[in-house]
């Protein structure tokens, strides 16, 4: 039971910070796509801003890199944005493997703990007979137990990891997206660059947004 409890506390604590760590304002900030496709036809960027902007976000990383390479092909900038997101959703599934892993061993402990609860009871039966109920029944009554508690930390395990599966899958065609969507709007006619830039200016970032998880 011991280790059921801390796998199901350890189970508890993954499921709680992948939901802060994945919400959908934190992984893709909802205005950062169409800003940052509007700054970079209309501005000049420097290494500093693009540093910012890889920094922002998960999407604002894939967006960095393309325009980090802006000025090469169209294939030279899809390979580039694919590597980028492919290093972005590998950030996101962190912590699923163990959280799968969880739901995978949380009956095989609960098994384990219903095969000790079998042996104490045919001790007690090779010691005392089968006269004493009572310590017969603490046997069957700890194999219980320990199936039980296994089952339900895998149950809530697998489901959560499912769940958490499906949407770093969602999030990662809305990546996908948002590149391609970059990429097109850098091969469109563009008007005249800045030929300076204000100081204090950079890419504009949606308030709220923090750095990359």
């Amino acid at each position: 039971m011991v280790p059921l409890g801390i796998m199901s506390i350890l189970s508890l604590a993954i499921i709680a910070e992948r939901f802060w760590s994945l919400r959908a304002s934190q992984v893709l900030p909802p205005a950062l796509g169409p800003q940052v496709r509007q700054y970079a036809k209309t501005h000049r960027l420097d290494p500093q801003q693009l540093k910012e902007l890889e920094e922002n976000s998960p999407l604002g990383s894939v967006l960095a890199a393309v325009l980090q390479n802006r000025h090469r092909s169209r294939d030279v900038l899809r390979q580039k944005a694919e590597d980028a997101g492919r290093r972005v959703v590998h950030e996101l599934h962190r912590f699923l493997n163990t959280l799968g892993t969880i739901a995978i061993i949380s009956p095989l402990m609960g098994l384990l703990g219903t095969v000790f609860g079998l042996i104490k009871m045919f001790l007690v039966i090779t010691g005392a007979g089968i006269g004493d109920a009572q310590r017969l029944s603490g046997g069957i009554g700890e194999a219980l137990v320990a199936t039980a508690s296994g089952l339900t930390v895998a149950i809530i395990a697998y489901m959560f990891h499912r769940y958490f599966r499906g949407h770093v899958q969602n999030l990662a065609v809305e990546l996908e997206r948002e590149a391609a969507d970059l990429i097109d709007s850098l091969e469109q006619p563009s008007p005249a660059p800045s030929p300076t830039r204000p100081a204090g200016s950079a890419i504009p970032a949606p308030a709220g947004a923090s750095a990359k998880a």
